[in-house]
Parts: C-alpha cells; sequence; structure tokens
C-alpha cells in the first residue's frame, strides 16, 4: 500500500510518498510560492537525486495535479499510475475539541474543519483547499485527517482552562489547545522504544524546537500539558513570536505606538517577537551563534537571546516535572535541537541537581510524515476491514 502525505501551506505544498510494507519513503518535494510567478516544484525521488523546475502554478489544485503528474512521471516518477496511490493523509492544524485523534475525511469532518478555521486561518483554509483538490485529482482514494491538536484533547480542565470567566469557554471555546500534536506523539513513542521500556510506564517532557517552538509533559503516552496556547502563540520564546506575555503589554503598546490591537499581536508578538526581537538581528540560531563570538551590542543581545530561550525551555521542565510528579526523559526535536547538540547538553547541564539523576536527556528527529502514514494506513485498513 502506499500513502501519500501532503501538508498545504498558504503558498506551499509539501508531500511525501511512503510505501507502507517497508515504511520507507518513495519520493518527497514542494511546491511553492503557489500564486505567483515563481513558482517551484522541488522533487526527489528515493535514490534517485534531486529535480526542481519552474511550474504555472495558480492555486492548490494546480499544485496537487503537478504532484500527482510528478509521482507519475516516465522520467522522475516513482509510480506507474496514480491508481497506486491508496490514500491521503492529510496534516491539519486545528481540529478543536472534536477531533482527539485522526480520522477519515468526510463531508462533516470537511464542515467541522472549515468551522475551525476561525481558530487557525492562516491554517485550515489552505488545508481544506489541498482535501478537495485530492478528491477530485484522485477520485474515489480515501483521505485521513492528522490533527496537531488532537494529541493535546487528553489534557485535564486544569491544564487547558485560562482563569478568564467560564462563559467565554462554553460560549467562544477560548481554551489551550496546544499544537505540534502529531511531533510530540512521534518522538515520545520513538524516545519509549529507544529507551526499551512501555511508553505507559514514562513520563517524559518533549520539547519541539524549530522556529516554531513547544513542549509538552507526556504522561505515560498522555498529553497532559503543553505550552502553546490558543494559539501557537503563548509558551516558549520562538523564532519571531514572544511566548508568554503580560496581556496588559498589548494595551500597553496599541497606546504607546499608536496602532490597533490586532497589529500589535499579529505583526509585533508573532512576526517581531522571539529570538529576533530580543537579538535585533535574526531568529536563526546559527546567525545568533555566529554574532556571540564578537563584540559589542550586536554579541550582547544574541547571547541574552539564547539565554532567554534556554531559560524558558529550562522553567517549563521543572513545572512540567512538578506536574507529573516525576521524570523519566526530557526529549528534543525538530531543527534547533537536532542541529544544536551544545544547547542540550547546556539545559541538561543545567538541570542535573533539580531533576531525578535517571532522567534521559536525548535528541531524538522527528517524523510526523511517517506518523501522519501509520494513522493514515490504519484507519484505511479498519474502515476496509469493517
Amino acid at each position: 500500500m502506499r500513502i501519500l502525505v501532503v501538508n498545504c501551506g498558504s503558498s506551499s505544498v509539501k508531500y511525501q510518498l511512503f510505501d507502507i510494507k517497508s515504511y520507507s519513503s518513495l519520493a518527497r518535494g514542494i511546491v511553492e510560492r503557489i500564486g505567483t510567478r515563481e513558482a517551484l516544484l522541488k522533487h526527489s525521488p528515493n535514490g534517485a537525486g534531486h529535480f526542481q523546475m519552474k511550474v504555472a502554478c495558480r492555486d492548490h489544485y494546480v499544485a496537487l495535479q503537478i504532484i500527482v503528474d510528478m509521482l507519475t512521471d516516465a522520467t522522475h516518477g516513482v509510480i506507474a499510475s496514480r491508481r497506486q496511490i491508496d490514500g491521503v493523509g492529510h496534516r491539519v492544524v486545528h481540529g478543536g475539541e472534536e477531533f482527539s485523534a485522526s480520522t477519515i475525511i468526510t463531508k462533516d469532518v470537511i464542515a467541522s474543519i472549515e468551522r475551525y478555521s476561525e481558530l487557525a486561518p492562516l491554517h485550515n483554509p489552505p488545508s481544506l483547499r489541498g482535501i478537495r483538490a485530492c478528491a477530485s485529482i484522485l477520485k474515489g482514494t480515501p483521505q485521513v485527517a492528522v490533527f496537531d491538536t488532537a494529541f493535546h484533547q487528553t489534557m485535564p480542565e486544569t491544564a487547558f482552562l485560562y482563569g478568564i470567566s467560564y462563559r467565554y469557554y462554553t460560549q467562544y471555546a477560548i481554551r489551550r489547545y496546544g499544537f505540534h500534536g502529531t511531533s510530540h506523539r512521534f518522538v515520545s513513542g520513538e524516545a519509549a522504544r529507544i529507551m526499551k521500556k512501555p511508553i505507559s510506564r514514562l513520563k517524559m517532557i518533549t520539547c519541539h524546537l524549530g522556529n516554531g517552538c513547544s513542549m509538552a509533559a507526556v504522561d505515560r503516552g498522555i498529553s497532559v500539558d503543553t505550552t502553546m496556547g490558543f494559539t501557537p502563540l503563548e509558551g516558549l520564546i520562538m523564532g519571531t513570536r514572544s511566548g508568554d506575555i503580560d496581556p496588559a503589554v498589548v494595551l500597553f503598546l496599541t497606546k504607546k505606538e499608536k496602532i490597533s490591537p490586532m497589529k500589535a499581536v499579529n505583526t509585533i508578538l508573532n512576526k517581531e517577537s522571539g529570538l529576533l526581537g530580543i537579538s535585533a538581528a535574526s531568529n536563526d540560531m546559527r546567525d545568533l551563534m555566529k554574532n556571540m563570538k564578537g563584540r559589542g551590542r550586536k554579541a550582547r543581545l544574541a547571547k541574552l537571546a539564547l539565554d532567554l530561550f534556554i531559560y524558558r525551555i529550562e522553567k517549563y521542565v521543572g513545572a512540567y516535572f512538578a506536574a507529573m510528579r516525576g521524570l523519566d526523559a526530557v526529549v528534543f526535536t525538530a531543527g534547533i535541537s537536532e542541529h544544536c547538540p551544545w544547547l542540550v547538553k547546556r539545559i541538561s547541564d543545567d538541570m542535573k541537581d533539580v531533576v531525578p539523576k535517571s532522567t534521559k536527556f536525548m535528541v531524538v528527529p522527528t517524523n510526523e510524515e511517517l506518523l501522519i502514514a501509520k494513522d493514515t494506513y490504519e484507519i484505511i485498513k479498519g474502515k476496509k476491514g469493517e
């Protein structure tokens, strides 16, 4: 069985085709800059190098058509026809409280994803465009939605509710949802496998550190708390996002900068803060490490940005250790974790006298696409077996 995994962004479509028998990737790639004259396809068949070309791509439908054509291309393809694609798994950011697991896509599921677009206006609409495109291009092929929020639906009320009127939760569904759930689920399972222990016996803190960053307290395989909240803005300091902040700062900034609250949140807190805002130079960890070696204000601010970044992570490690009343492993994943071993070592050294001495600190590369492919396969297989 072959599963196509699709991840639609506002102007891009990432894809990967898996052979489920061996859980191997047959091909991967991306169509980027959709809707512009600079649209580009990057396609990498497994073991056959890298291919790229400019493409005329006005929307996500055309992007998916290009992808399917490339997968079946006589020269660069890996399958003979589109009929060999047995299922499509879609990364969907927001499933609200309705979806606590991956699910086969139906008209009702599409309606729900559309409804939750209000909570994820930058992410759910592109996913819907991808789902509808695949339904047309791959007629009759079952599709599965894998939600970033699903893994965190096990959080108790004490973890997901905010200290505001309960009416806002019941009326507007304002609560902590958490994101990066697919990554947290994958690496916690992999960490248990590496430790050769059942996940049902382990208490772990998983740290997804990329341009977007989040942590989760995973108690015996179940997410009991996470740093991202109603939106992905809450929690850790990130590449360009502020993370935790006093809400009154927004009101203060709107007055001082003479801007709207919406602009303050969307522009200042989401795009001009975090490592970029503190360092006044870059949101890229490589740039900050380079700047630290210099002198003067640039070096001082680069070091300050990194110190704040690490401090926030260590604070949450302590908080989640207390919340779970125990800790077996702290698991790091995603770009920063995988390319900055010094950061993991520093955190483990800083925390050695705080957490139990038996606590393992490890880096586990994430593979959200593989987990999406596995979920898709299991759901399709289960549906056929009914």
